[in-house]
């Protein structure tokens, strides 16, 4: 397996943090190896919440992109399909997450998410990058880049 077709795939089971190939994903027979658990890539954003925020962004050992958003906010729903296309194709490579400003405040008010959309690249869980309001999949992609 080379580096470059290895990717970082957290166990959903026990927490576990596991290389495992690209191709054995696909055909999926990834399993943990510290469980045993059957693994698969992240396909589409993980939902954080002031409860899982360290679990999932301040341990993870990829870098991750994170979405603060509201339901209620048009520039968001804008957004939102870039962020579903973003957490396919970074798979392995980048954990994608969304954050609903409205219930999880705690998180909001860590951001100082004043203005929404506010997408953060977070590395070892500290804030590296920020864009705000609407981007395109090629400027969020270029500024991540550097993190991969």
């Amino acid at each position: 397996m080379s580096a470059a077709d290895a990717q970082i795939i957290r166990c959903p089971k026990c927490g576990a943090n596991n290389r495992a190939s690209s191709d054995k994903l696909a055909e999926h027979k990834a399993v943990c190896g510290r469980c045993k658990t059957p693994l698969s890539a992240e396909t589409h954003p993980i939902i954080i919440t002031d409860a899982n925020f360290a679990a999932e962004v301040e341990r993870s050992p990829l870098p991750v992109l994170l979405d603060l958003w509201a339901a209620w906010c048009g520039p968001c729903r804008i957004i939102a399909p870039v962020i579903e296309e973003l957490a396919k194709e970074l798979s392995g490579r980048a954990r994608v997450g969304k954050v609903d400003v409205d219930t999880n405040p705690l998180t909001s008010n860590r951001f100082q998410a004043r203005s929404i959309p506010l997408l953060l690249i977070l590395k070892d869980g500290r804030e590296v990058e920020r864009m705000v309001g609407v981007q395109s999949k090629q400027a969020i992609l270029q500024r991540m880049q550097k993190y991969i």
